[in-house]
């Protein structure tokens, strides 16, 4: 059930009623008993969760194969640094 905004026109309070979309709208305030006006809003977006929302989603196996192909393979630069392993001379023989 969707989600309306109200607003008393007497004392100010908004409030948030939850309603069937077939019920009529709230005309009196529950607070003051004043003139209630029913607010427009945007109200929430919706919410896509999960896969299949995106057009990459629903590319085929084939496709990416040859998109990779087009683009080649993407070239890794490493730097390696080679470690140097001094032995010193211990002190104290073993």
């Amino acid at each position: 059930m969707p989600t309306y905004e109200y607003k008393c026109n007497d004392c100010g309070v908004e409030l948030d009623i939850v309603q069937n979309i077939t019920e009529n709208p709230i005309t009196v305030c529950p607070k003051c008993q004043g003139d209630l006006k029913k607010l427009f809003s945007p109200g929430a977006g919706f919410i896509f969760k999960g896969s299949g929302f995106y057009i990459t989603d629903y590319r085929s196996e084939e496709y990416k194969k040859r998109e990779k192909a087009e683009k080649g393979e993407p070239k890794v630069k490493t730097k390696e640094k080679k470690k140097e392993v001094k032995e010193v001379a211990s002190p104290h023989p073993k």
